[in-house]
């Protein structure tokens, strides 16, 4: 092997070892950081992977939508969510949904792993808007399910079943299969995530697993 196909393979090497650490990391990726009551929290946005839910992200932010909301739903081995709700859970008033980009931002790399942020949603896939969740572990449940190809789909196995001869666009439209719209991630701050996922939570009316002491956010802000 000569001097620069080893240099090559190095090259090669070190960059497929960048994408197992989480190498979707860009370094023009557009940064957020929330000042909270509890610190401040960085993250990037990748709007190459899920370009509509980072748009609809990034507005929210520019509109200020977040200063004053609270994380108001912690999970501690789950995740912690807000976005929505102000200090005395009266929820904010939102846009119209965004639609669905789990599977396009799947495709990317992104997943529901420890410190990456995804779109809270309801039931229906495409019901997402202001909310959103950071992953204090590694959900891969809520993970879009890749549909594999051909149509009919040949073969698929969902939940310990095997199905065969699958319409495509019967699996393409089950809710179930969709998942969670990935879009960014913790850069700095993951401290403070960890702080905010253990803290007491209760019941506050019809919720469940909210902080006893809000976790206000002051300030959304774009850094970059």
């Amino acid at each position: 092997m000569t001097a620069t196909m080893t240099r090559r393979l190095a090259s090669t090497l070190l960059m497929a070892a960048g994408l197992a650490a989480g190498g979707v990391h860009a370094a023009d990726a557009p940064k957020v950081k929330f000042a909270t009551t509890a610190g401040d929290i960085v993250v990037e946005v990748y709007p190459d992977k899920a370009p509509r839910t980072v748009e609809n992200f990034l507005q929210y932010v520019r509109d200020k939508h977040y200063d004053g909301t609270i994380f108001h739903r912690v999970i501690e081995n789950f995740m912690v969510q807000g976005g929505g709700f102000d200090k005395d859970m009266v929820e904010k008033k939102t846009r119209p949904p965004v639609p669905h980009e789990g599977r396009t931002a799947l495709a990317g790399g992104l997943r529901n792993q420890v410190g990456y942020l995804a779109m809270a949603r309801t039931q229906d896939p495409n019901s997402a808007s202001a909310q959103f969740f950071i992953n204090v572990k590694d959900n891969a449940f809520l993970d879009p399910t890749a549909i594999p190809p051909g149509d009919p789909v040949p073969k698929f196995e969902f939940q310990g079943r095997v199905y065969e001869n699958v319409p495509r666009s019967q699996l393409e439209k089950a809710p179930q299969l969709y998942g969670y719209t990935v879009f960014g991630k913790v850069v700095s701050g993951m401290d403070v995530v960890n702080k905010i996922r253990t803290v007491p939570t209760g019941q506050s009316g019809m919720h469940g697993d909210v902080p006893k002491t809000p976790i206000i956010i002051t300030s959304a802000t774009l850094v970059k």
